[in-house]
């Protein structure tokens, strides 16, 4: 059965403001937080943290984050808006990828800390040194995880509308061509780099000790999934390995993988520093090829995409 015309236009404006208002609904927790923090408040800070030792750095640090997820009440708004689509397609691109880098992560490690860990995500840091309280992380990441489900379905909806056209047809349609050297340098390049922050991860996913605390097994897991999306994705696109598949697949892929592995890769550099803990040698080149490896992926997207017809610039 196909909806008739006068049916679509009713129902896709209601369904945009209920995920708009539940994007924006779902920042007020980790808003609320973060403002007690930077007025001083310890509320869910157990004593001895290690995000107490630095207050004012804590509280630049605290000041930004306000800033990151008041950015998602922004994008909502630009997503469901008239206006939103006038905006120049990198500027919401970059701040979109940058949101499902972030944001990716979290939908898909915390439900499997929780699975893991018998309902407790774990407060961060160490046994004797935890960062937050539980309950923390679960009103906090509970958020994100909505803040991700409604900020994607509106994302989807909206580039559909005004981009799909670079993304049609199969992968093996795609023009030869178009697979230009410097591109699939790029991709070879990227997959070498990733070799070292997969190897790493995936020894921890078998067991070898973190002694820097980062050795949870599930976001192991999490990662090298990211990891190997980031490359297949990138790898298919820019040789035109994907056979039958939609190229929708691969440009998911790609985007989703390469925003996670980058910015969870910086993220947790800038944690690192912010709370004064020495991360180890092998730590740091992890941190280091996500963010190479991510960069790298999503340049290829970048051309990718303005060598379609009718590319994405306006």
């Amino acid at each position: 059965m196909t909806l008739s015309p006068a049916t679509v236009p009713a129902r896709t404006p209601v369904l945009r403001r209920s995920l708009r208002f539940a994007a924006i609904g779902a920042c007020l927790p980790y808003l609320s937080l973060k403002v007690a923090w930077i007025a001083g408040s310890h509320l869910g800070i157990p004593d001895g943290s290690p995000l107490l030792r630095h207050r004012l750095t804590l509280a630049l640090a605290n000041g930004l984050t306000v800033l990151m997820d008041a950015s998602v009440v922004v994008l909502a708004l630009l997503l469901t808006r008239p206006w939103g689509r006038r905006v120049p397609a990198w500027l919401l691109a970059v701040p979109m990828w940058l949101a499902v880098g972030l944001l990716a992560p979290i939908m898909v490690g915390f439900p499997l800390q929780l699975a893991v860990h018998g309902g407790h995500g774990g407060g961060g840091g160490t046994a004797d040194r935890p960062f937050l309280a539980d309950w923390v992380f679960g009103v906090v990441y509970g958020g994100f995880i909505v803040q991700g489900l409604a900020l994607g379905a509106l994302f989807a909806g909206y580039a559909r509308e005004r981009w799909g056209h670079l993304w049609r047809g199969r992968v093996r349609e795609l023009p030869a061509a178009g697979a230009a050297r410097a591109q699939r340098l790029t991709v070879v390049t990227a997959a070498l780099v990733a070799l070292v922050p997969g190897a790493v991860r995936l020894l921890r996913a078998f067991g070898v000790a973190a002694p820097d605390g980062s050795g949870d097994r599930s976001l192991q897991c999490a990662y090298l999934l990211f990891l190997a999306a980031a490359v297949t994705g990138a790898w298919q696109l820019a040789l035109r390995r994907g056979g039958t598949l939609p190229v929708a697949v691969p440009l998911a892929l790609a985007w989703t993988g390469s925003g996670a592995v980058a910015c969870w890769g910086g993220w947790m550099s800038l944690a690192a520093w912010v709370t004064g803990d020495r991360p180890t040698p092998p730590t740091v080149l992890t941190y280091a090829g996500q963010v190479i490896t991510g960069f790298l992926v999503a340049s290829v997207i970048a051309r990718f995409l303005t060598d379609r017809p009718g590319k994405a610039s306006r």
